[in-house]
């Protein structure tokens, strides 16, 4: 049907192993992330006709691209995406004016220019059009990068780590312009990135690719609590990934229990998983409660672990504490509190505390035996 959506599901098998499927609507951002080499930019290409090896079908607005059981395989220029990549290849020769009216050639001489300088204008660049590229900075060229992409009236459009070169204040701004100039883009947008941070910022929907193959699409909360598996548990950074065996449902409570290696605990009601069943685990930092010293809470009733503290890291105003629990086997759970709450609380190395794992929190998924080291 054409909708406008970008449809993609190739394989191949060098020089990157791919086994990708995946779309994109109209004015939705995509955010393809995953470890290196798990084949990101690879796929962009693959899109954008640069990369010609692939089989499958790719798809955009109607549009056959590839289908490799009927011979079709578009040239790049046929393809009509826009493509803004890491480090902008923009030409030095050429003013920011010139580098986006290069990028206008479908469209009659005359309009060329004033097109270009609209284009300009929507990215901020308004004063700059006669400064060639060694004369802007990194936030600058990557402005020209994207206006230039924006000039060829893609279909779609794909980024490929944009944001990467520039430093972490102009990545903010940049952020937050991207976000307002897509409320003006009815076009699929493909975003690779391998910070997970911006995923979840920019993103309305993220797939997780490893080694080529697409493990989980969804949007980013959904992703990032609830994973398919263990490993895509790990590409996530969830650090509290752990195995257990289901004792029983509750279904007027809503409630699974679990026997996490001598450890009771209830979790959010999973049927599909049988009793006896051998189940991987994890629960995201937000769900577990720190108990107080000086006046327990309600909250430490549910799902309450002790142990002792073998880390406590300050990050500004955040500080990672890791626990080790001799009763569940000697596990190591990881939260997060805020500085202020773990010095109110005397938490340091070697102290007894205690953390609430909150039922909600935990999500059930099928045992991984091997997990694979997601920074391979």
């Amino acid at each position: 049907m054409d909708d406008g959506r970008l449809a993609v599901a190739v394989t191949q098998q060098v020089p990157i192993p791919l086994d990708a499927r995946f779309d994109c609507r109209p004015g939705e951002l995509l955010a393809l992330t995953g470890p290196s080499g798990s084949g990101k930019s690879t796929l962009l290409r693959c899109i954008a006709g640069i990369d010609r090896g692939a089989s499958g079908t790719i798809a955009c607005a109607g549009r056959v691209w590839l289908d490799s059981a009927r011979r079709v395989n578009a040239t790049p220029q046929a393809r009509n995406v826009g493509f803004v990549f890491q480090h902008y290849a923009l030409f030095p020769h050429m003013t920011a004016l010139e580098n986006v009216v290069a990028a206008l050639g479908h469209r009659p001489g005359l309009q060329r220019e004033a097109r270009a300088r609209e284009l300009l204008a929507a990215v901020h660049l308004t004063g700059l059009e006669q400064r060639r590229p060694g004369q802007l900075s990194g936030g600058q060229q990557q402005r020209v990068a994207m206006a230039r992409a924006l000039a060829r009236d893609p279909l779609a459009l794909l980024l490929d780590e944009p944001f990467a070169a520039v430093d972490r204040v102009t990545r903010q701004k940049l952020y937050r312009e991207l976000a307002t100039l897509r409320r003006t883009l009815a076009m699929p947008i493909v975003l690779v990135t391998h910070d997970l941070d911006e995923a979840a910022m920019l993103a309305d929907r993220m797939c997780i690719l490893y080694r080529g193959r697409t493990l989980q699409i969804g949007t980013p909360h959904e992703v990032m609590t609830k994973p398919v598996d263990a490993l895509v548990a790990r590409l996530v950074d969830l650090r509290n990934v752990f195995d257990a065996t289901v004792q029983g449902h509750d279904a007027a409570l809503g409630r699974t229990y679990l026997d996490w290696h001598g450890v009771s605990l209830e979790a959010l009601r999973a049927p599909s998983f049988a009793p006896g069943t051998r189940v991987s685990w994890t629960i995201p930092v937000s769900g577990i409660v720190l108990h107080r010293r000086d006046r327990p809470s309600r909250g430490e009733h549910e799902n309450p672990v002790f142990g002792t503290v073998e880390e406590c890291l300050r990050l500004g105003d955040d500080t990672t504490i890791g626990l080790r629990v001799p009763a569940a086997g000697g596990a190591f759970v990881t939260l997060r509190v805020p500085t202020h709450v773990a010095q109110r609380n005397s938490v340091e190395v070697g102290v007894a505390a205690g953390v609430s794992l909150l039922a909600d929190a935990i999500h059930l998924m099928p045992l991984r035996d091997a997990v694979p080291d997601a920074s391979a």
